[in-house]
């Protein structure tokens, strides 16, 4: 029972901070915010940590239109 809880608490830290650490980089380093996979692990992020990305891009990207996940009510404004 140990050997299968230890396991599974390495598959779900190793899965953290691969997808964690890619969703990083589409925030901070990303060329262009409309990245699909980026786009996609930023719509699974919860609501603090999407609002922080999606403020984070905006400051980046000023003159484009927000990606999915981004937008606010019309779609062409930054939440």
């Amino acid at each position: 029972m140990q050997k299968v809880l230890k396991f599974l608490i390495v598959v779900v830290v190793a899965a953290t901070v691969m997808f964690g650490g890619r969703w990083y980089m589409y925030v901070a380093q990303a060329e262009s915010p409309y990245d699909e996979v980026g786009i996609a692990l930023n719509g699974y992020a919860p609501a603090p940590l999407r609002a922080w990305g999606c403020h984070k891009m905006q400051a980046r990207f000023p003159g484009q239109l927000p990606p999915y996940g981004c937008a606010g009510a019309d779609g062409r404004s930054w939440m």
